[in-house]
């Protein structure tokens, strides 16, 4: 069976995101070994919370060189929620470093009359690359379940997978590049949609 690393910092609901993984035909791990990563046929970075304590507990556990060099392997990569954002190089939320695997920022949502932040619910994705394996089997906006008051803001917009509007703002909700999918909303919360795209990434691993 397909093994799959969920990396465990203390900043995940790991085992909803394990349940979808099970759900989809994989064998989840949750792990903060550097071997066990190493060793996966495919890693998710899960995570909820704030960014300089995500980054502080990879730091802590000795995880940031070893989530590099998996990236570098080729193998699939999936982050979710804080688990995409911190594979950027800065956040405004913090002062910590990110993991510097793409090139970019996260900012926070602008202040508008009437706008709720965070965006917390459910909303519709723009598929920007709309044939990505990702969004295999999926209709053309599918709804999915978000919580985040930061978005990410990509140097290249070559790797926007997926957009998503909230008030006048539209924002990165995935980026794809390589083996690289990140998104931003919550697939293991997001009912059969969400459970659709754990499963395309699953296959993908499989290849």
């Amino acid at each position: 069976m397909t093994k799959i690393a969920v990396i465990d910092y203390d900043m995940g609901n790991l085992h909803s995101a394990c349940k979808g993984l099970e759900k989809a035909g994989a064998n989840p791990i949750i792990t903060d070994s550097p071997q066990v990563i190493a060793q996966a046929d495919g890693v998710v970075l899960p995570g909820v919370g704030s960014f300089d304590p995500a980054m502080q507990h990879l730091q802590q556990r000795d995880l940031v060189t070893p989530i590099q060099n998996f990236v570098k392997s080729g193998k699939p990569f999936l982050g979710i929620c804080l688990g995409l954002q911190i594979l950027f190089e800065s956040s405004e939320e913090g002062k910590e470093s990110g993991l510097g695997i793409i090139k970019g920022q996260v900012k926070r949502f602008q202040s508008e009359p009437d706008l709720t932040i965070p965006h917390m619910g459910w909303n519709n994705l723009d598929l920007i690359q709309a044939n990505h394996p990702l969004w295999k089997n999926l209709p053309v906006s599918p709804y999915v379940y978000f919580v985040h008051s930061y978005f990410v803001s990509p140097r290249d917009s070559q790797v926007i997978a997926a957009q998503v509007t909230h008030g006048s703002q539209t924002v990165t909700a995935a980026i794809a590049f390589e083996n690289i999918m990140a998104v931003q909303f919550h697939p293991e919360k997001s009912s059969d949609y969400g459970l659709q795209i754990l499963t395309n990434f699953v296959d993908f691993v499989k290849k």
